[in-house]
């Protein structure tokens, strides 16, 4: 057995058996099924830290269920993320060539990101694999292969159809940049430092003026009314009469309007721009005012905007500044900051924007949706991500899925100038209020010259991302079509995915699979953590401390990524990573986090561990050892009753304890708790304590013990670390079938003696607390030491057991003895450990050197004190100069407190 694990080799010998083996494939059919599909990354780039994490989970979870006998399946497949791949390449594109999408044309342009997928798919899938994704790789999907795109035109038709699916001018959030529309939850606000201008809106008559305030000066060319209060006495006297829009002279009434005015706030009167504000479109539905549009697509004004055609942005505003200036209706300008959107993938300003749209009615589609979680059919954990659920539902908003892209599934609408005179079941046509035909084709794409007589006109948009991914439990699986795949496993089991796509893809995903398959999709719901760096900033390439998973497991291995993954699945929904560069020997600069170093070292622990108790290991398999517990039907031997000894008794207890609480933790999705049971199990109990105790003396039975714990702890901790696992399993029981395949151990609760776990914690506390004496006054291993306990526990039992764990030439206990002169103490849970000094230490010299410490870290505490209070230090100084200085200065108030507190122990 090699003295070091070496990750690199094992996991790629391993990686490649299970794929010849073919081990991720469903095997059990008949058995109850247990099914995910992967959340698609985007095609956009390389994987990061957040969907290492996720896949993680979803991986336990596979190899968990697949370990329960259970016929299990994990789709992998990719995203093919429309606006955000369009606009990496687009920005490439115009950084090589210096060339737009338009110089291209659609068709080349789509070809140059079919290659861009094509490159980054492979990587994000040669990811997953690294990381020891035990998907079918068979099944991958990608969310525009034909598979996914048939399932897309049957849905689109189907809504189509029902009159679910409209097309109508509607206020949208336009990505100027793009040229296209782009979800609310698509855009992101940030606030920045603007300016509020209060002007003079004319009275027609010419006698007088309302005084308006607006952060945006250039939308007053759109204006359709100005909005007052109907309770406000200054203004009651202008309703009904109208206004003269600066620069088109266009006339617009003064409305009454409660629900958009606060009368309390800046001037008390609102300018309606209903083509450019959201709150004004709703106002301007209300009073059933003009839209005026003024914005041509790239955010310049248009001809509707007069003099200042042409404009864009700052230089727009500021030309109708001074224009209002220069005719004196400028009042004043006030400093205000305010929020502005900007679109989550060019980063640009997000313009209100009047445009026809593709929509699906949500009404009926959101009520039923809301309905699944709220009745318990569907379930989140954490629970509190429901009420995001269901509050983005309960707004029942209509859902605009067209996209002014050319990347994507594109609508299969065709305009026609006339009725067709056609009768086909996968073609539905209906009119709009234009008179204009609408066909909507099922199955196959129409050119103009389909329908005799007719010449018809493609729609050009694409469907929204979301839409194709709202259909990803059931397009993998082969719907529309009857499928195995859909028979057997479908519904899916449970979705692990992040909080920020609740609203964008799981309650979509619920309404398609209710509108599509007439079921829910996924009964479960695990939200997974967000990971941050150590300042709790989002990992990202644009601030700097983007990890990429393959340099940690090409530092650490992966065993010990998925281990940190798991661990940090707590409650608390925020994992902190903290980040630190480092150069490899090709040169490379990446950024890692020391945290990686905890799985490491416990997979160092658990394979040191095997390498000293392989002498001792009896082989498990095919009923070659006699463990004392025969299980008929068996092939491989699992019981184990142990001897009569009380660390025997221990161990199996913890051990059968841990099997037991493993499993409660993966079904109820707590992965932190189930990675610490396992760890503390392997490194405190197995390793540091109950070896300890056998140290050289390991006889048959504790061979027989220790065989059976290591060969259950493989497969407890296989879904997490499954190539250390299978490569240990293969050098100590090489009989035995791979861990792979092996069935999950079962608690036996007959071997769980809780009284007994009870009495080793505290044997285990006593011996720490006079270790931690031993540490503090740097006393030897070797010294023997006498100690006292002051507990009203019975020690007896265990009396010789403390004793030789802790080095002791003398052991007391009792609830009333007197506490030994010079002597260190430590509290335990119920009572008290005394350590005699006298003989150890000098109690001059003892004093004398603590009294030295504490007047020497004072003197230095003054002198940082001094330095930190110095302005220009502080000032010019790096930030990780004076952080250094900070912990300089807690370094030395803990020596100060502790030597104080050293004094105060061993003379009071």
């Amino acid at each position: 057995m090699e003295t070091r694990y070496n990750h690199k080799e094992i996991e790629s010998k391993w990686l490649e058996n299970w794929n010849e083996q073919e081990n991720f494939k469903p095997s059990n059919m008949g058995a109850e099924h247990f099914s995910i599909v992967i959340p698609p990354p985007n095609v956009t780039g390389a994987l990061h830290l957040g969907h290492a994490l996720n896949n993680t989970i979803q991986d336990i979870l596979i190899r968990y269920n697949r370990k329960l006998g259970k016929n299990t399946l994990w789709i992998p497949g990719t995203d093919h993320a429309g606006i955000a791949t369009q606009a990496v390449v687009e920005k490439r594109l115009l950084q090589e060539e210096k060339k737009t999408r338009h110089d291209l044309g659609r068709e080349e342009l789509v070809k140059r990101i079919w290659k861009w997928k094509d490159e980054y798919e492979a990587r994000i899938t040669n990811q997953l694999k690294s990381l020891g994704a035990s998907c079918d790789w068979s099944k991958q999907r990608f969310t525009l292969d034909p598979i996914c795109a048939k399932a897309v035109r049957y849905a689109f038709f189907n809504l189509f159809k029902k009159g679910l699916i409209y097309r109508g001018k509607r206020l949208v959030n336009w990505d100027t940049h793009l040229r296209t529309a782009v979800a609310d939850d698509e855009i992101y606000h940030e606030t920045v430092k603007g300016h509020f201008w209060t002007f003079k809106y004319p009275l027609a008559d010419g006698s007088g003026y309302i005084p308006v305030a607006t952060t945006r000066p250039e939308t007053i060319l759109g204006d359709t009314a100005v909005a007052v209060h109907p309770e406000d006495e200054r203004y009651k006297k202008f309703i009904g009469k109208t206004l003269l829009v600066p620069f088109v002279n266009r006339e617009i009434p003064v409305i009454a309007d409660a629900v958009l005015v606060d009368m309390d706030f800046g001037t008390g009167s609102v300018k309606v721009t209903p083509a450019h504000d959201p709150n004004d479109y709703e106002t301007g539905l209300r009073h059933k005012l003009p839209m005026l549009n003024i914005l041509n697509e790239d955010g310049s004004l248009n001809e509707n905007a007069g003099e200042f055609k042409g404009l864009k942005g700052e230089k727009a505003r500021a030309a109708v500044v001074e224009g209002l200036e220069k005719q004196g209706l400028l009042l004043k300008v006030e400093d205000h900051e305010m929020q502005i959107g900007k679109s989550d993938r060019p980063k640009t300003v997000i313009e209100p924007y009047l445009s026809d749209q593709w929509f699906v009615k949500m009404d009926a589609l959101a009520e039923r949706a809301m309905q699944a979680v709220e009745s318990g059919e569907v379930k989140f954990t954490p629970a509190r991500y429901a009420k995001n659920y269901l509050n983005w539902l309960g707004e029942k908003r209509d859902w605009c899925i067209s996209r002014q892209l050319w990347w994507g599934h594109q609508i299969p609408i065709w305009y026609a100038s006339a009725r067709p005179n056609i009768n086909r079941s996968d073609i539905h046509c209906c009119q709009t209020e234009n008179g204009d035909w609408l066909l909507c084709s099922l199955e196959e794409d129409l050119d103009e010259n389909s329908i005799e007589g007719l010449k018809l006109v493609r729609d050009p948009d694409v469907l929204d991302t979301w839409f194709s991914s709202a259909l990803w439990p059931h397009s993998t699986m082969g719907w529309p079509g009857e499928t195995d795949d859909l028979k057997n496993f479908y519904p899916t089991s449970v979705l692990v995915t992040a909080r920020d796509i609740i609203s964008l893809w799981v309650a979509r995903m619920v309404i398609f699979s209710q509108e599509n398959m007439g079921e829910i999709p996924f009964s479960n719901v695990y939200i997974n953590p967000t990971i941050l760096d150590g300042s709790g900033r989002r990992m990202s390439k644009s601030h700097g401390n983007g990890v990429d998973p393959l340099d940690i497991i090409e530092k650490y291995g992966a065993d010990s990524l998925r281990f940190v993954m798991c661990s940090v699945c707590t409650e608390n929904q925020e994992a902190r990573l903290p980040v630190k560069k480092e150069k490899l020997e090709d040169g490379r600069e990446i950024n890692v986090s020391e945290k990686f170093e905890i799985g490491r070292n416990f997979g160092n622990k658990l394979w040191n561990a095997a390498r000293f108790l392989k002498p001792y290991i009896t082989d498990i398999g095919h009923g070659t050892l006699d463990m004392g517990q025969e299980k008929s039907g068996k092939s491989e031997n699992r019981g184990y009753r142990g001897s009569d000894n009380l660390e025997d008794k221990w161990i199996l207890s913890k051990l059968n304890t841990v099997v037991k609480e493993t499993q409660a933790a993966l079904e109820n999705y707590r992965f932190s708790e189930y990675a610490s049971l396992i760890y503390h199990f392997v490194w405190d109990d197995l390793c540091s304590r109950y070896l300890e105790i056998k140290k050289g003396e390991i006889s048959k039975e504790s061979s027989a013990l220790l065989s059976h714990s290591l060969y259950t702890v493989l497969d407890l901790l296989h879904p997490i670390m499954p190539f250390i696992t299978e490569e240990l399993n293969a050098i100590l029981f090489p009989n035995s079938e791979r861990v792979i395949l092996r069935e999950w151990p079962s608690a036996d609760e007959s071997l769980i003696n809780a009284e007994i776990e009870k009495q080793f914690e505290e044997i285990f506390a006593i011996v720490e607390a006079i270790r931690s004496v031993r540490g503090r006054y740097s006393i030897a291993p070797a010294q023997k030491i006498a100690a006292v306990v002051h507990t009203a526990v019975n020690l007896e039992s265990c009396k010789s057991m403390i004793t030789d764990l802790s080095g002791l030439s003398s052991f007391e206990f009792g609830e009333n003895l007197p506490k030994p002169a010079f002597s260190a103490n430590a509290v335990i849970s119920g009572g008290e450990v005394f350590v005699p000094l006298e003989g150890i230490l000098n109690k001059e010299t003892e004093i004398a050197r603590l009294k030295k410490e504490i007047e020497k870290a004072e003197s230095f505490i003054v002198s940082l004190n001094k330095k930190l209070s110095n302005e220009n230090f502080v000032k010019g100084a790096p930030a990780a100069i004076i952080e250094g200085e900070h912990q300089k200065l807690a370094t030395q108030r803990d020596i100060v407190e502790k030597c104080k507190a050293a004094l105060e122990e061993l003379f009071t």
